[in-house]
């Protein structure tokens, strides 16, 4: 009798294993988790954040002598991905700065992006003022 008992349990239990969820049933709304400090690079001119994304090449241990361009590029996971335009006067570099809710910024080169499952690096929308201290 008890091996009978074990036997039905068991058949249930795997039977309600591919089971689906109904139709009308709502899936789980996703968490987006954002830090301060991601909700302020969208607030600063154009010279302030062409600090900021230089400041985290440089932590990342490359190099930005200027930053003739940059913006924002669009959200990714939980990420805010940043372009900036690097020049030393002959050469020109792309970087893109990843932004984390947590305060920390990840850096790759744009020329690695594609093929990465990355988003392109195209700015979708540049801050305002210039990039150039005024003189």
């Amino acid at each position: 009798m008890r091996t009978c008992l074990t036997l039905a349990f068991t058949a249930l239990a795997l039977g309600a294993c591919n089971q689906q969820k109904p139709a009308n049933q709502a899936a789980a709304p996703a968490i987006k988790v954002r830090g301060n400090e991601q909700e302020q690079l969208h607030q600063l001119d154009a010279f302030n954040l062409a600090i900021g994304l230089k400041r985290a090449i440089y932590d990342a241990g490359y190099t930005c002598k200027t930053i003739t361009d940059a913006g924002f590029v669009g959200a990714y996971e939980n990420l805010d991905m940043w372009m900036a335009r690097c020049t030393d006067g002959k050469n020109k570099r792309d970087w893109a700065v990843f932004a984390g809710p947590d305060g920390s910024a990840q850096v790759r080169d744009c020329k690695d992006i594609p093929g990465s499952g990355l988003p392109e690096c195209a700015i979708k929308q540049r801050p305002k003022g210039s990039f150039h201290a005024m003189k």
